[in-house]
C-alpha cells in the first residue's frame, strides 16, 4: 500500500511538472488564500507577543494579592455587607509564616486624611502597614519600623519625600509629632519611594477596628522566583480555606496573570474571526483546484482507461488523483507561506512608521502548523470527487471517447 501512495505521489509530480505554467494559474487563488492567512497569523501573533510583553513590563507577574471584599452585589447593586472579615496583624504575620517560599509580603491600609503638621495641615494619604512599607524605597533619615513598632498603641509614623517637601519651612521631619485623627504620632524616619503625594505609614496595629473595618487592608506577595508563583498562590488559598472556612468571599485572591490571559482570550478570539474571513479566500482556492481537477479528469480520460484496462483498480484511480489534487495544494499552500512571510517582512516597516511602535511579526509553529493542515484538508476535501468521478469511468466507454 504505501509503495502505492509513493508511486502514485510521483506520478502527481510529474504531471504537475508536465503542466507547470497550467498548474500555477490554477493554485493562484489558494496561493492568496493562503499568503493571505499568513500574513494576518503571523501579525496577531505579533500584536500578541506586543501587549504580553508591555503588560509584563507595567506589572510584576510576580505579585499575588489579596483583596478585601466588603461589598456584595444584590439585583445588580453593589452594597456594603453588614459584616465581613479582613486581615489583621497577627493573621498577616501567621500567613506570611506559612508562605515556604521566597517572596516579601506586604500588608497595606489606605486612606486619606489632613495630618496636622509643623502648624499647618497637609492633605496625605495614611497607610496602615507591615515591617515592610513598599517595594524599592530608600531610607533617607531615621529608620523603617521595627517588629517592636508594632506592639498596641504604638505612635512612631514614617513619611515620604514629598510629604517632607510639602510643608513650608520645615528642615527637620525626625522625632516631630504629627496628629491623625485625633492620634499623635512621632516620625520616626522619612523615606524615598518616587511618589509625588504626601504619604505617612503607620503602624497597622495603629488603627482601631473600626478604622480597619471601614478601610479594610490588602496583603501582596511579591515573589522571588515566577515559577514559585502557582506554588505560592495555592499555599495562600489553603491557608485562607483553613482561617476563613464560612467567609471566603470576604476576600479575593488574584494574580496579575489574569490580564495575560484575558489578553491571549481576545487574540484567540481575533485570529479564529480573522481566520474564518480570510479561510474563505483558500475555500475559493480550493475550489480551483478541485476545477482543475475535473478537467484533468476530461482531458485525460483516455489515460484512466488504458490504466484500468491494464489493471488499476478504483482503488489505484483515486490514489493517484487524489496525490495530484494533495500535491498542487501542497504547492499551493508553500507558495502562500512564501509570499505571505515576504509580504509581512513588507508591511511591518510601513506600519512601524506610521504607528511609531516598536512591532514586529511573529513567525510560530502554529502558524505552519495551520498551513500544513490546510494543504491536506484542501486537497482531500476538493480532490475527492473529482477522483471519485474518474475511478467510476468504464475502461472500454473512456478508451472510446478518444
Amino acid at each position: 500500500m504505501l509503495k502505492k501512495i509513493i508511486n502514485s505521489f510521483k506520478m502527481a509530480v510529474g504531471t504537475m511538472h508536465g503542466n507547470l505554467f497550467h498548474t500555477l494559474l490554477s493554485i493562484l487563488g489558494m496561493i492568496i488564500g493562503v499568503a493571505a492567512l499568513v500574513s494576518i497569523l503571523s501579525l496577531i501573533d505579533g500584536m500578541e507577543q506586543y501587549a504580553k510583553d508591555q503588560i509584563s513590563q507595567t506589572t510584576s507577574l510576580k505579585s499575588i494579592v489579596i483583596s478585601p471584599r466588603n461589598t456584595k452585589t444584590v439585583n445588580g447593586i453593589s452594597v456594603k455587607k453588614d459584616s465581613f472579615v479582613y486581615m489583621t496583624y497577627p493573621k498577616f504575620v501567621a500567613l506570611r509564616n506559612a508562605v515556604t517560599k521566597p517572596a516579601q509580603a506586604y500588608l497595606i491600609s489606605t486612606q486619606s486624611a489632613e495630618v496636622g503638621a509643623a502648624n499647618q495641615k497637609i492633605v496625605s494619604m495614611v497607610y496602615g502597614c507591615s515591617e515592610k512599607i513598599k517595594p524599592s524605597i530608600s531610607v533617607q533619615e531615621g529608620r523603617v519600623f521595627s517588629v517592636e513598632d508594632f506592639e498596641d498603641n504604638s505612635d512612631s509614623a514614617v513619611i515620604n519625600m514629598a510629604f517632607a517637601k510639602a510643608a513650608k519651612e520645615k528642615q527637620n521631619w525626625l522625632n516631630e509629632k504629627l496628629r491623625i485623627h485625633q492620634r499623635e504620632v512621632n516620625v520616626i524616619g522619612i523615606i524615598d519611594d518616587k511618589s509625588d503625594r504626601p504619604e505617612v505609614y503607620l503602624p497597622l496595629t495603629a488603627f482601631r477596628d473600626e478604622e480597619l473595618k471601614a478601610y479594610p487592608p490588602s496583603v501582596a506577595f511579591d515573589v522571588e522566583n515566577i515559577e514559585d508563583v502557582a506554588f505560592v498562590k495555592e499555599t495562600i488559598r489553603g491557608w485562607m480555606k483553613r482561617e476563613y472556612p464560612n467567609n471566603l468571599d470576604d476576600m479575593e485572591l488574584m494574580t496579575h496573570e489574569f490580564r495575560l490571559e484575558q489578553a491571549t482570550r481576545g487574540f484567540m478570539l481575533f485570529r479564529v474571526i480573522m481566520g474564518l474571513i480570510v479561510g474563505i479566500s483558500v475555500i475559493v482556492g480550493g475550489i480551483g483546484v478541485m476545477n482543475v481537477m475535473l478537467i484533468s479528469v476530461t482531458q485525460r480520460t483516455t489515460e484512466i482507461g488504458v490504466r484500468k484496462a491494464l489493471g488499476a483498480n478504483r482503488r489505484d484511480i483515486v490514489l493517484q488523483f487524489l496525490a495530484e489534487a494533495m500535491s498542487i495544494s501542497t504547492l499551493g499552500s508553500v507558495c502562500g507561506l512564501i509570499l505571505g512571510i515576504l509580504g509581512t517582512m513588507a508591511i511591518i516597516p510601513i506600519v512601524k512608521a506610521i504607528t511609531k511602535v516598536p512591532f514586529q511579526a511573529s513567525y510560530t509553529w502554529n502558524t505552519i502548523g495551520v498551513v500544513a493542515v490546510l494543504a491536506i484538508l484542501v486537497g482531500v476535501v476538493f480532490g475527492t470527487y473529482p477522483a471519485m468521478r474518474a475511478s467510476k469511468l468504464d475502461p472500454v466507454e473512456a478508451i472510446r471517447r478518444e
